[in-house]
């Protein structure tokens, strides 16, 4: 690891293919995925599920979505974690052990509390572990900036998002699955325990860049990333990615807002949504990864948008035909699948971008500030879903989001052109 654990701009690019591919990098990619999604899916997936089990209303639930504001501020935290070192593992991995560990005992402890008598105890701690996550999100997406090399940032990206959205299954498959036999606080513990994979990988991984040099300052680590960001790209082509990064996920994210309680409505049971839905969404993410991925290495990241955009977008459609169909399992599979295989696949080259997009020198803020921007629409949005969808009802709404996705595919004609040379992007 010591031979990869270089600066970014001093690794000379992959000699082969294969070398892009199999390689320790995208190994930890792997892992970092995992770690980084799974709190943020027990906040969307099984929170949700477990409160409308638990009789919780659409709309009441819809509201929950506020709690993960984190994601959308985190960047006003972002450079204290840049600015300052932890007596101990280093500059990333030490921030990385203690949002870790804060997430595993805030997860756990989430399931010893009755809804029915205090909901908004449940906000509250639902609040403390969307900003964890948020803070060990900052401190993920900096090391993977510092980690890979500019070649690697697609299939590397593509590797974290699938892994993250693999992490999924854990409180939206296992965990729903255990829930029809196990009381609920038996079933957050072991969610929360899934936790550990990601603190195993903090303690036996080495820092990205070896000799790091942090801003002297505060001030200089919040004005910096933001001066550099407008300096490089222009006041308008600053705008145009801000933009463009506010809208691209926006239809989807309103419409996987809520899929559990939408399965929940069509009529599929606990069992069903965690065996069915969650196993073809792992076949899909699994290959989507793969292909995601290759692809970005073929073509690049520009042409990558597009493809997949158009893909993601169709793949909204689905669960307008699922909210007509009804509960037919085989559709329920179908569904989930393209809908994995279509926003996987979007998610990966938005990161891929993202990732681009941001200076090395400053990557925990600017990445920070970037991926805040996309939480953006899934925290306003999402907050007000479950009206929508009681006032026009599922398929409906399913329309709306479809609709909602055109726009951010329209700016690619200005922020990523089809035939772009991406060299310096």
């Amino acid at each position: 690891m010591a031979t990869e654990a270089t600066t970014n701009g001093g690794r000379s690019a992959p000699e082969s293919f294969r070398e892009a591919i199999l390689n320790r990098r995208i190994l930890i990619c792997t892992f970092t995925g995992f770690t980084s999604g799974l709190p943020l899916y027990v906040l969307i997936q099984l929170v949700p599920a477990w409160l409308r089990v638990e009789g919780v209303g659409l709309a009441e639930i819809g509201f929950f979505a506020l709690v993960g504001f984190p994601y959308t501020w985190k960047f006003l935290w972002s450079p204290i974690m840049d600015r300052y070192t932890l007596p101990f593992l280093g500059r990333r991995r030490g921030w990385m052990l203690v949002t870790q560990l804060a997430l595993l005992v805030s997860i756990a402890s989430m399931g010893f509390i009755k809804p029915e008598l205090s909901i908004w105890t449940v906000a509250y701690l639902a609040a403390v572990v969307a900003f964890f996550s948020a803070s060990q999100d900052i401190v993920l997406d900096a090391y993977r900036r510092e980690l890979l090399p500019d070649v690697e940032l697609g299939i590397g990206n593509a590797i974290h998002v699938q892994t993250y959205r693999l992490a999924g299954l854990v409180p939206g498959s296992l965990a729903l699955i255990l829930a029809d036999h196990l009381p609920w606080h038996t079933v957050f513990v072991v969610v929360a325990l899934f936790m550990g994979v990601g603190i195993v990988l903090t303690l036996i991984i080495q820092e990205a860049i070896t000799n790091p040099t942090p801003p002297r300052t505060l001030r200089e680590a919040v004005v910096e990333p933001f001066r550099e960001f407008v300096q490089r790209k222009g006041l308008s082509g600053a705008a145009l990615i801000l933009a463009f990064m506010f809208l691209y996920k926006l239809g989807d994210n309103m419409a996987t807002a809520l899929q559990s309680p939408f399965f929940v409505d069509v009529g599929f049971t606990l069992t069903q949504i965690g065996v069915i839905s969650k196993f073809a969404a792992l076949i899909a993410a699994t290959v989507g990864g793969l292909a995601g991925g290759v692809v970005m290495i073929k073509l690049g990241i520009n042409r990558a948008l597009w493809l997949f955009g158009v893909v993601q977008v169709i793949s909204i459609l689905g669960f307008a035909v699922l909210s007509v169909v009804g509960a037919d399992p085989w559709m329920l599979g179908a569904v989930v699948a393209f809908e994995y295989l279509g926003v996987g696949l979007g998610t990966a080259a938005f990161i891929a971008f993202i990732a681009r997009t941001t200076n090395p020198v400053f990557a925990a803020t600017q990445f920070a500030l970037f991926t805040a921007l996309t939480a953006v629409p899934r925290t306003l949005a999402n907050a007000v879903t479950g009206i929508i969808v009681e006032q026009v009802g599922w398929t409906s709404f399913f329309l709306l989001c479809t609709a909602l996705a055109i726009p951010g595919m329209l700016l690619l004609f200005k922020v990523a052109p089809w035939g772009a040379d991406e060299r310096g992007s």
